[in-house]
């Protein structure tokens, strides 16, 4: 019961601010509520500030006790959600598959597949010596199994 109250509140919240998503919930035993949200333009503190007290002050402390978390979904967490694809969109990912392992530019995100870019060194087709070459593939989302951001410095 007091779950699916959580949950309402924390949909009202979300929708208010249309530009932010949800990526984790979870509340275990102890009422510990754990929230992790997105942006479609990142998150900044305020929005978890917010996402916070649409949740907490729509509660009774004296009626249930609780702790909660609002936290974005961090740099070097695999990206879930479709949302979080096409805001990475010109960066670069690791992308595993269920049977590959792929790095590349993310240059596309649809409603059922992402695009991935890369250049790699393969031999020439006639002659010694290897060349260039530009390669893409498309990815069903069904078919990852996990992808990351991969921060350059």
């Amino acid at each position: 019961m007091f779950k699916n109250t959580v949950k309402d509140l924390l949909e009202k919240g979300l929708e208010e601010r249309k530009n932010l998503f949800l990526v984790d919930f979870s509340m275990t035993p102890d009422n510990t509520i754990k929230i992790i949200i997105d942006g479609d333009q990142g998150v900044t503190v305020e929005d978890c500030i917010f996402i916070s007290r649409a949740v907490e002050h729509n509660l009774d402390r004296e009626e249930q006790d609780f702790s909660l978390e609002v936290a974005s979904a961090g740099a070097t967490s695999p990206l879930i959600h479709k949302r979080q694809y096409a805001k990475n969109i010109g960066r670069t990912l690791e992308v595993k598959t269920k049977s590959d392992h792929i790095e590349g530019t993310l240059i596309q995100a649809s409603e059922n597949e992402i695009t991935l870019q890369w250049k790699s060194r393969e031999p020439k087709p006639v002659g010694k010596g290897k060349v260039t070459v530009q390669k893409q593939a498309e990815i069903a989302y069904e078919n990852i199994v996990e992808a990351k951001v991969m921060i350059k410095f």
